[in-house]
């Protein structure tokens, strides 16, 4: 049986909260201090994610796999048994939220039920995914293993031969798996025939995938939404900005808002991973320890601080891998991988990383982040910020909003350059011969540059130039009017043409087909980049553990796998004790020689729910590899938590407050091992243990403190005053409560029975005053029978 620490009956404490001639047409000028807020705003960026999965089940086997469009990468579960009721894939579905999911059109009666139960709850929320069916040959496995092998990876190199491309993916994707592969094939199936992310692009470009990465679901810890939420590990509330009600929710008070620290994005997305997938690997959990331990030593506090600045600078690199694999590159996304001159305050992703490494490779390589950080941080990563420090020009690039290279690149490029920024003064120069030959009429005329149309002769437009016809000049050809200007091309204008060329456009087209080598020498090297995102969010997410153990205290959990419950000394609850001005520590010790079952009474508002539901959040935060906030803890092998604590009431699901609970109860007796921890509050009636408290007069006095004992009252009388009811209603209460507790008959307040001896008495004179006595049909005994005898009675 599980351990169950259960409370009859309890409320949160009522504890208070503290409270001319021109040589071109330039793009337009930047507006000033847009910039800046634009730059903030792509380091920022997020597209909305989604994620497609295709699952397969077989004999007992499921393959799973599914595509990220956040980082563009696709994650696959090697082939894992599963019982007929599919818990593991129902687990799956719960923690990544699919927006389709894709199997086979041929499927047992089991999918086929599952599936079936998931189509006919999309009408409820949280809104379910898609469901479709691909034709069972799409999930043949020489096509799968096909698809696979030939796929356009950006992650691979083009100088890769065949033998090598294989090789290499067989590396990375385990082709043992059968249904695995099989789940492969079909979701790149799915994702060519759906073209997600690149819709409205070319029909040969193809959908961009920046990597494989296998995910497990073993030695995690069982932890259902009910749980989630009543724990408050997370809590989403609406964006009080109007501005940002697009965005979605924002993080409210949880445990997840006050622990997260992290300074980069993906370590925000990791540290809600570890938050969703709790585990019981020891040794997962130990090197988060070892980590956080480390950074909490005095000594390291300067080194601390100063990774977690460098790590404010790791930008969103999966999603400037995925806009050069679609070649949308922006200029300020060669920015975000390098270090821009213009910019010292901002240090960047390629620097930033050889800034982690260098600092870790000064630590201790015992410990194993450190010793990847300073190991998997390559010379590659210097490789990339060497090419993207030679080519790009920075303040050519934001000047003209496109990629420009730096002079002495292509000595081609810089010859155009030169032409081009000496076309002012030599088209000046033009136009005063041109001017020569026109009409004396006309006062002026200008020579100027426009990309992909050439050099024309511009002349102001005269007041006798009224009709078209008018705009007819003797050896020029009339082109447009544009701006009280008449623009023509002229025999000098064509021979520019001629002899210069098109200047602008061939300057940008040499420019790009630079922008696209140096984007292949990045790409060939995403996996270098991909791993420093990995390891970087990791050192992220244990830097913000370490900062948040520091400033509340917490200390390091301690690992039993023999136990079978929890041993906790002076523990807190982590989000109560930063609401109250005081809170009393508690300690709770379930399994082993203590007993595995714990029974919690106590006067309403003592506390009970908050101490239950700190017990869950320190054993939470155990199994997420966190400092926990109490003296001493030692944690057990525990394999779920279940709660029962408050009450979901929904209309829509039309059952009633009683059947939820029973619901939720069920769930945890159905599904709940020797292992496993419950939290059960308000569920049935009985008392064996208390909260202390002492009564001061009419006062009561809550201790918040755990003692052995029985309770002996419920005290919600003084919990009643304090919630503004009348005196005589409690004064009532308590002895109706005295009567009921001896045994003795409950009778009615004799000054509230005078009260309605005297209402019927009113109603009886009443009566009589009506009656009607000259009436021919009054029947006297029919109107005693009716209505005297009956007030009579009531007032006797």
């Amino acid at each position: 049986m599980a351990s169950i620490v259960r409370a009859i009956p309890g409320r949160t404490p009522q504890c208070p909260v503290p409270g001319a001639a021109s040589a071109s047409f330039p793009s337009p000028a930047p507006v000033p201090g847009h910039r800046e807020a634009e730059e903030e705003e792509e380091d920022n960026e997020q597209e909305p994610a989604e994620i497609h999965l295709c699952v397969l089940w077989t004999s007992g086997f499921l393959g799973i796999a599914y595509y990220d469009t956040s980082d563009s990468t696709i994650h696959f579960m090697p082939d894992a048994p599963d019982h007929e009721s599919l818990k593991l894939l129902q687990r799956v579905l719960d923690e990544i939220n699919p927006r389709s999911i894709v199997t086979s059109a041929k499927q047992d009666e089991n999918m086929a039920r599952f599936l079936g139960k998931l189509a006919s709850q999309e009408h409820k929320e949280p809104k379910r995914p898609e469901i479709i069916f691909l034709p069972s040959v799409d999930f043949g496995l020489e096509i799968s293993k096909q698809r696979l092998l030939s796929g356009n990876y950006a992650f691979i190199p083009d100088s890769m031969t065949t033998t090598e491309k294989i090789l290499f993916l067989s590396s990375v994707i385990p082709f043992d798996c059968l249904l695995t592969v099989r789940a492969l094939g079909g979701l790149l199936k799915f994702l060519g025939r759906r073209r997600i992310g690149v819709e409205l692009e070319d029909y040969n470009v193809s959908v961009p995938i920046l990597g494989f990465k296998k995910f497990v679901l073993t030695h995690l810890v069982s932890i259902d939404q009910d749980t989630y939420s009543v724990l408050q590990i997370f809590k989403s509330e609406s964006h009080p900005s109007v501005y940002k009600v697009a965005s979605g929710l924002k993080e409210g008070l949880s445990l997840f808002g006050i622990l997260n620290r992290c300074r980069c994005k993906w370590g925000e997305k990791l540290l809600r991973l570890w938050f969703t997938r709790p585990t019981l690997d020891l040794g997962e959990l130990n090197s988060r320890l070892d980590v956080i331990q480390f950074f909490l030593l005095p000594q390291n506090l300067d080194m601390a601080q100063m990774l977690h600045r460098l790590l404010g600078h790791i930008k969103n690199v999966p999603l400037i891998l995925k806009r050069m694999k679609l070649s949308h590159t922006k200029a300020s996304d060669w920015q975000v991988l390098y270090k821009p001159t213009f910019c010292p305050f901002l240090l960047q992703t390629v620097y930033s990383a050889l800034g982690l490494r260098d600092a870790c490779r000064s630590l201790p390589q015992a410990i194993q982040l450190f010793q990847d950080i300073a190991q998997e941080f390559s010379d590659d990563l210097h490789h990339i910020a060497s090419l993207i420090g030679k080519v790009v020009d920075f303040e050519g690039s934001l000047a003209e909003n496109r990629f420009t290279v730096l002079p002495n690149i292509d000595p081609d490029i810089d010859e155009k350059k030169r032409r081009l920024m000496g076309l002012p003064s030599f088209l000046t120069e033009v136009a005063r011969k041109e001017l020569e030959n026109l009409d004396s009429r006309i006062p002026s005329c200008s020579v100027i540059y426009i990309p992909l149309i050439g050099f024309l002769l511009s002349i102001p437009r005269l007041p006798s130039m009224v009709e078209a016809s008018d705009f007819e000049i003797e050896g020029l050809d009339f082109m447009f009017l544009s701006e009280e200007k008449l623009h023509y091309r002229s025999a000098r204008t064509k021979e520019l043409d001629a002899l210069l060329g098109d200047l602008h456009c061939d300057i940008r087209d040499q420019e790009t087909l630079w922008m696209y080598q140096l984007q292949c020498q990045v790409l060939a090297r995403a996996a270098v980049l991909s791993r420093v995102l990995d390891l970087a969010s990791r050192l992220d997410v244990l830097l913000a553990l370490a900062s948040a153990a520091r400033d509340y205290g917490y200390s390091r959990p301690r690992y039993s796998p023999q136990l079978l419950g929890v041993r906790i000394q002076n523990g807190r609850h982590p989000l109560m004790e930063l609401c109250a001005r005081t809170f009393v520590p508690n300690s709770a010790e379930c399994g082993g020689d203590r007993g595995r079952v714990k029974v919690i009474t106590g006067p309403n508002s003592s506390g009970k729910s908050i101490y239950l539901k700190q017990v869950g959040l320190i054993t939470f935060m155990a199994l997420v590899g966190s400092f926990v906030p109490a003296e001493e803890a030692e944690i057990g092998a525990v394999d779920a938590i279940f709660t029962r604590i408050h009450s979901c009431e929904s209309i829509s699901l039309g059952l009633s407050t009683f059947m939820l609970d029973l619901n939720q109860v069920a769930k945890a007796v159905n599904n709940a091992t020797k292992q496993s921890l419950v939290l059960i509050d308000e569920f049935g009636k009985g008392t064996n243990t208390t909260m202390e408290t002492c009564e001061d007069g009419d006062d009561l006095v809550f201790f918040y403190q755990v003692c052995e004992g029985i309770a002996k009252a419920s005290h919600a009388s003084h919990t009643a005053a304090q919630a503004g009811l009348p005196d005589q209603l409690l004064t009532r209460g308590k002895e109706v409560s005295d009567l009921i507790r001896n045994g003795k008959p409950i009778k009615p307040v004799k000054e509230l029975l005078k009260e309605k001896q005297m209402e019927n008495y009113q109603t009886l004179v009443d009566k009589f005053l009506k009656l009607d006595l000259e009436d021919p049909n009054l029947d006297l005994d029919l109107f005693m029978s009716q209505e005297v005898l009956p007030a009579a009675t009531a007032i006797l």
